[in-house]
């Protein structure tokens, strides 16, 4: 019998052949576009320096890495690939140090102007810093992968930023809107600033993610004007975005996907320099200890179909710690769309049979925008489950990115949601 791995393996090297043709991810000899910094080995790499850069966005170290698209490492990407340390802000607006990717394809741009670049927002990954994108881009684990292959074969330079804490020190602020928003914003400066004659300041950049990568693009979009206003941003891609975080907490509570609840907990806490101790019984402190360490996977698998009451001392499900006072403040400011809005054209996308992100979180953030004059094009979806909604999504983004970047006019339905 197969195993199961294999078989997730063959449906991915093949979705990947079919979706974005075999000359985007085949074998090819690496060929880094500058020369890196010294680093002594992977893990080193990750370590945070006793002083950051000045500026955001600035570069902390660099080195080569590789791309695969599958767990077997059958498949590795025709691109260049650099895992990148650049300085950025946190929520509170303290510098910290955060990894990412820059992947750069092969072959020549052949569309007008300068090679276009995507800073991408991963999806969940987990909390363990094994999680972040760069380690698992590198070892063929990133399940967003695909995607990013997609990107590269329309020939588009990517920035995957790692976000704050994951991968380097201190907890992933796992939900934090400007944390988040500023770590998308800071990985394409930083990719501007590589050297590479592919990635030029000035050239057209878009942002795209899907479910924590949505609301990190949303984020990043509203927040772009005061805080990368050098950046030559096109328009945004947001996929099921958790505009609504406490709404998304009790929906998730008890459910296959638990776990992201608790990152969730973990990341508010985290974000508010709070400590949820006290609400927790010994086994909801056990539990947030043991999920700090997981990958998505990981946690889907310990967590899933959990009774929450069990875990706090108040036996209340633990979504209702979102609603404690002081958190309320946290909470309240990771709203997407509150009083913010883009100032370029964004796709805003969302499944009506998500399971993880209610669909009236896309569709109520979409009256918001529309409300404060944005250009949005709402893309109602029927694929099944959040996955399913993440699949649905795939080629209206595509459509989307290519518009934008050929200087197409934007196509909104604000009207539908006036």
């Amino acid at each position: 019998m197969k195993h199961p791995s294999v078989r997730v393996c063959s449906a991915v090297v093949l979705a990947a052949i079919l979706t974005f043709g075999c000359g985007a991810v085949a074998q090819a000899a690496p060929a880094p576009f500058l020369t890196p910094a010294t680093t002594v080995n992977p893990l080193d790499f990750y370590s945070t320096p006793a002083s950051l850069p000045a500026n955001n966005g600035d570069l902390v170290r660099t080195e080569p890495s590789v791309f695969y698209v599958d767990p077997l490492k059958t498949i590795r990407a025709q691109a260049s690939v650099q895992r990148i340390m650049y300085r950025s802000v946190n929520s509170s607006g303290a510098p910290v140090a955060v990894t990412g990717t820059v992947l750069v394809p092969y072959a020549a741009w052949t569309g007008s102007g300068p090679r276009p670049l995507v800073s991408y927002a991963a999806g969940t990954q987990g909390q363990g810093d094994q999680c972040a994108p760069s380690r698992a881009m590198a070892t063929g684990e990133e399940y967003e992968g695909i995607f990013i292959a997609g990107l590269l074969a329309r020939g588009y330079s990517v920035a995957v930023t790692d976000y704050e804490g994951l991968g380097t020190a201190g907890s992933h602020t796992y939900m934090a809107r400007e944390s988040q928003a500023h770590a998308v914003l800071d990985a394409a400066r930083a990719a501007q600033r590589l050297g590479s004659p592919q990635i030029v300041p000035g050239g057209p950049v878009a942002l795209a993610g899907y479910s924590q990568g949505g609301g990190a693009s949303a984020a990043a979009v509203e927040l772009a004007p005061q805080y990368a206003p050098e950046l030559n941003l096109k328009g945004a891609y947001a996929g099921a975005v958790p505009a609504d975080l406490p709404a998304v907490g009790r929906n998730l509570d008890g459910g296959l996907y638990t776990g992201f609840l608790l990152y969730a907990v973990t990341g508010m806490g985290a974000a508010g320099g709070l400590d949820l101790s006290p609400h927790l019984n010994a086994a909801g402190r056990a539990k947030l200890a043991a999920t700090d360490n997981e990958c998505t996977l990981q946690s889907l698998a310990s967590s899933g179909f959990l009774n929450t009451a069990q875990l706090t001392v108040s036996g209340q499900k633990l979504s209702s710690l979102l609603e404690l006072p002081e958190l309320e403040t946290v909470v309240a400011a990771q709203t997407i769309g509150n009083g913010r809005a883009p100032q370029v054209p964004v796709l805003l996308s969302h499944s009506v049979l998500d399971d993880v992100i209610p669909y009236d979180q896309g569709r109520q953030l979409a009256k918001r925008w529309c409300a404060a004059g944005s250009s949005v094009y709402f893309d109602v979806t029927a694929g099944a489950t959040h996955i399913g909604g993440y699949a649905a999504a795939i080629p209206q983004a595509f459509i989307f990115l290519e518009r934008r970047f050929s200087n197409r006019s934007a196509v909104s339905n604000c009207w539908l949601y006036g």
